[in-house]
């Protein structure tokens, strides 16, 4: 009697848990997922400042322990999404579930190896999770719409897309021989970057043809 008083008990978390975190129809779900959002941008940012020598000078120690309150709180969630399901593989083998385990990976894997930090933008990805939140249904027409109008278009996108490779290919290779090494352009390789600056924007600057 007290056994099945226990797992009724545990059945009725386990799905208080599952309401709160994997819909959002509710209040509390609702609540939540929006909170988590915010975590997600929070932490992106996070991460993006600290990238910045001079920000990250500035306060050597507020992003370490920041970047630790996020994956922290990223780690019980990712827990509790476990406890909540009846069948939890199935979630970690799923994109969200995979995206989840990226989000909080990195910090721990720090910990061994050093330069993985930058790993953690991987958590922008979890702000795929707004579609389900705020329910974009309405879109889902225009998406097929625009799917099917690539899909009749492809013919001509990769006709498009194969010109301009063997055009950049082409210039680059030109460069290379009539430049050369010593006006910047030391590979066909760095010869094809300019081609590809001067081809889509008015150039860096930084590579410029010289005779």
């Amino acid at each position: 009697m007290i056994e099945d008083e226990t797992e009724s008990a545990q059945g009725h978390c386990r799905q208080l848990i599952y309401s709160v975190i994997f819909e959002s129809d509710n209040r509390a779900g609702r609540v939540f997922n929006i909170s988590l959002m915010v975590l997600i941008v929070l932490s992106t940012i996070t991460v993006i400042l600290e990238s910045v020598a001079s920000v990250r000078f500035e306060a050597p120690g507020l992003f370490n322990s920041l970047e630790w309150a996020f994956t922290i709180l990223f780690t019980i969630e990712y827990a509790l999404r476990f406890i909540s399901l009846k069948k939890p593989l199935t979630y970690s083998r799923s994109f969200y579930g995979i995206v989840d385990f990226l989000a909080i990976i990195p910090a721990y894997l720090g910990l061994i190896f050093a330069g993985t930090g930058f790993l953690l933008t991987f958590r922008v990805l979890r702000l795929l999770r707004v579609f389900r939140i705020l329910k974009l249904v309405e879109y889902v027409s225009e998406a097929q719409m625009l799917k099917r109008a690539l899909a009749a278009s492809r013919r001509k996108v990769s006709v498009f897309l194969f010109t301009i490779a063997l055009s950049v290919l082409i210039i680059a290779a030109l460069m290379y021989v009539i430049e050369g090494e010593e006006n910047g352009f030391v590979s066909i390789p760095t010869s094809m970057y300019w081609t590809i600056v001067t081809l889509t924007t008015v150039g860096y600057g930084d590579i410029a043809p010289q005779t």
